[in-house]
């Protein structure tokens, strides 16, 4: 099967308006260690809570810990690489995104699931960078030493781990973790990835 490819072309530019917090969320590696206010956390899951779903199932289940519970903080960092650790160990919250793989209402597949807990990983992320929070998702992590340590149940499915926290000094990261830190967010160009016929 042949794959379509467009030209490759990719800008550090917002090329048309979108809402601010869209243009401000960014994936950044340096964290603060100060603590996230519980209410912060609260309302983090509350906009995951309202994301849209196929057939209303909202599959998604989060288990996080902050640093001061550290017995459960410390098994989600310890599931994460080694070139995730290095700096993610600085964040104060740590998240861990599952979709539920049936429909509660008859046991079916749920083909959707992953789709609808990306959905609700993002909202949380928007409602993050207006709280002035970071986020930042990993799929870099020990998915059977995460179902094994956390004993989670065949029924789900791990996505993403979350590093969460108030943006911290670039200056704290390694050389060239800083300099993809302070780098420009480059996104491929519209024409790469929208069509307007058919294949």
């Amino acid at each position: 099967m042949e794959i379509l490819i467009a030209p490759m072309s990719k800008s550090n530019q917002v090329e048309y308006p979108v809402a601010e917090l869209i243009e401000q969320r960014r994936s950044r590696r340096a964290y603060s260690t100060n603590p996230i206010e519980h209410e912060k956390i609260k309302s983090l899951f509350e906009a995951a809570r309202w994301a849209p779903s196929s057939m209303n199932e909202q599959p998604w289940t989060y288990v996080y810990a902050t640093r001061d519970q550290p017995d459960l903080w410390n098994k989600l960092l310890e599931l994460l690489n080694e070139s995730n650790r290095v700096w993610a160990i600085n964040a104060p919250l740590l998240i861990f995104s599952l979709a539920r793989k049936t429909h509660m209402r008859n046991g079916a597949n749920n083909a959707l699931a992953r789709y609808d807990t990306g959905a609700a990983n993002t909202l949380l992320s928007i409602q993050a960078t207006q709280l002035g929070l970071n986020v930042h998702q990993m799929g870099g992590y020990d998915r059977q030493k995460a179902i094994e340590s956390l004993n989670i149940p065949e029924a789900y499915e791990p996505i993403v781990i979350m590093a969460i926290g108030y943006p911290g000094d670039p200056d704290s990261l390694s050389e060239n973790l800083k300099l993809r830190e302070e780098a420009p967010r480059e996104r491929y160009t519209q024409e790469f990835f929208v069509m307007n016929k058919s294949f």
